[in-house]
């Protein structure tokens, strides 16, 4: 499907790093580092979301220690891994921004894009409607993110009624899944990363430049 055009891609996050930041890739002679961040959930539990962000961002914060509290806004990105080793599809947050402060936990994600494949529509063991779709967002210079979504409820009857091509708006949250895979002579832990669509939204309301704005105090920006 071609894409045109270049779609509103904003994520707010909120938690605690897992471990300190790992040198990940250079790229356009910037050095790029990536460490996972925990953010909880109302429910208690927690997603563990990938965050890449260049040196020049971390060292102005005088770098992340494991545990240390920090905001992230940026964009969700993806590429496809070709390694062999773990998930194909590998999902993060490339970061532009990061605040260190001390606040509640936040996950919050606005999106605009194109419907690339059929929604599939169905029920959990438990009867609940899910909806499974992926989303094309388009980034500058002709290159789109690949997004995998998933709808509840309602909303997942309305998302299942989309055909391909359909653009939409959506705001909702980034978060992992935790799954095993066998492999024949073992089976292995992984982790998936979808974005569950909380509401959906006009196009026009998100493309004229609706904002998720930072909270809290600072103890140090970048």
């Amino acid at each position: 499907m071609k894409q045109t055009g270049t779609d509103v891609n904003r994520m707010v996050l909120h938690g605690r790093a897992a471990h300190p930041p790992a040198f990940s890739h250079r790229n356009h002679e910037v050095e790029f580092f990536s460490f996972p961040l925990v953010v909880g959930r109302l429910s208690g539990a927690a997603d563990q979301v990938n965050v890449m962000a260049p040196r020049a961002l971390l060292e102005g914060c005088g770098w992340l220690e494991r545990g240390e509290e920090v905001t992230v806004r940026g964009e969700v990105r993806t590429f496809n891994n070709r390694s062999g080793v773990g998930s194909r599809l590998v999902i993060s947050v490339f970061a532009k921004e990061l605040l260190l402060e001390e606040r509640e936990d936040e996950n919050r994600l606005l999106l605009s894009g194109t419907l690339c494949k059929p929604p599939s529509l169905r029920s959990t063991p438990l009867g609940r409607t899910i909806c499974d779709m992926i989303l094309a967002v388009n980034r500058r210079y002709g290159r789109a993110d690949y997004l995998p979504c998933i709808a509840w409820g309602s909303l997942a009857h309305l998302c299942g009624e989309m055909a391909v091509g359909s653009s939409l708006g959506l705001d909702g949250r980034l978060q992992s899944r935790t799954y095993t895979k066998n492999l024949g002579d073992r089976v292995e832990e992984r982790t998936a990363f979808e974005v569950s669509i909380m509401n959906l939204l006009p196009l026009e309301e998100v493309r004229l430049g609706r904002e998720l704005p930072v909270r809290g105090g600072s103890r140090g920006a970048i």
